[in-house]
Parts: structure tokens; C-alpha cells; sequence
């Protein structure tokens, strides 16, 4: 069976996209900026670890909080929606006991 050339074409066209891209001086320049950005993150995470498990503890209860509430108002939803099927009934029965009480009214008037 002849083995697939999709994905290592791919791989080479973006090398190449990103090689030519590098010719234009004002991208070179901004991704050695981001580069050196990137390493000094690195750097200082990994010499200073228990701020970055600090760090992604605050996220991981920023993000439990937010499913919490998100839970909370979905669940709130539904009970509305319940309600809401409910209405067409009740609605009904309001209707039909109206009329049925005009309509004693007008039996009891002639």
C-alpha cells in the first residue's frame, strides 16, 4: 500500500511559506521579538515553577467557577422552559374556565 504524501507536503509548504516570508524585513524582525519573548516566559517559569503552578491554579478555579455559574444558569433556564410548557395548559384552563363563566352569566341573565 503506498504510503500518503499529504501530510509531509504540507509540512514542507509551510516551511516554505515561512521561509519566504522571513525575506520581508518588518516580519523577521517581529518574530525574533516574539521568539525572545517566548524564551524569556520559558526561562522565568521554569526557574520560578510554584508561581506557575500558582498561576494555573487561579485559571483552573477561574474556569470551575465559570462552569459552576454557567451550570447554575442553565439550569435555571430549563426550570423556566418547564414552566413555560406548562403555560399553554394552564392558559387553556383559564380560558375555558372564563368562558364557562360568562357563559353562566349569560344563561343566568335570559
Amino acid at each position: 500500500m503506498a504510503k500518503s504524501k499529504l501530510l509531509p507536503s504540507i509540512l514542507l509548504g509551510a516551511l516554505a511559506g515561512a521561509a519566504v516570508s522571513m525575506l520581508d524585513r518588518t516580519t523577521r524582525e517581529k518574530t525574533i521579538e516574539n521568539t525572545k519573548t517566548v524564551i524569556g516566559t520559558v526561562s522565568y517559569y521554569a526557574a520560578n515553577r510554584d508561581e506557575l503552578q500558582e498561576m494555573i491554579s487561579e485559571k483552573v478555579e477561574q474556569a470551575q467557577s465559570f462552569y459552576n455559574g454557567a451550570s447554575d444558569g442553565i439550569q435555571s433556564l430549563m426550570g423556566q422552559v418547564e414552566q413555560f410548557k406548562d403555560m399553554p395548559t394552564t392558559i387553556q384552563s383559564m380560558v375555558s374556565d372564563t368562558k364557562a363563566a360568562f357563559d353562566k352569566e349569560d344563561s343566568a341573565s335570559h
